[in-house]
């Protein structure tokens, strides 16, 4: 299956899904931060247009109430989101995490607690720091 282009708006919505799981556009909308909060009707409309790109599911319907859960798997959509941002940068991770750097996105600190963390996964550590 193809994974669907969404929207950040759309995105910020199934996010809301993941940590929910089956949830009505009513509990969505009431997870969201109040300095996210919009409309009842803004959130109704991503939530079908969700279901139109099949990243969500109408499961149930109680009352006027339908219930809605995710059909996309969070990790498989971040991978692909990590490799559509790779394609951008001709598929290098130096280039991405130079052009990081460059923006004030990513600090040396921040390379060489990632750098320790590769390290220490490579002797069989988990991130916890025991063994695997």
């Amino acid at each position: 299956m193809k994974k669907p282009r969404l929207s950040q708006a759309e995105t910020r919505i199934l996010e809301q899904y993941w940590k929910l799981g089956i949830a009505s556009v009513r509990e969505v909308l009431e997870s969201l931060p109040d300095d996210e909060r919009v409309a009842y009707t803004t959130v109704q409309t991503l939530v079908y247009r969700l279901e139109e790109k099949g990243a969500v599911k109408k499961v149930k319907k109680i009352g006027n109430a339908q219930l809605f859960q995710p059909t996309l798997d969070q990790s498989q959509y971040r991978s692909g989101l990590v490799r559509d941002l790779l394609d951008l940068f001709g598929g290098s991770p130096r280039l991405l995490v130079s052009n990081l750097i460059e923006n004030g996105a990513l600090t040396l600190r921040d390379l060489k607690t990632l750098q320790g963390a590769a390290h220490g996964d490579k002797k069989g550590h988990s991130r916890g720091g025991k063994r695997a």
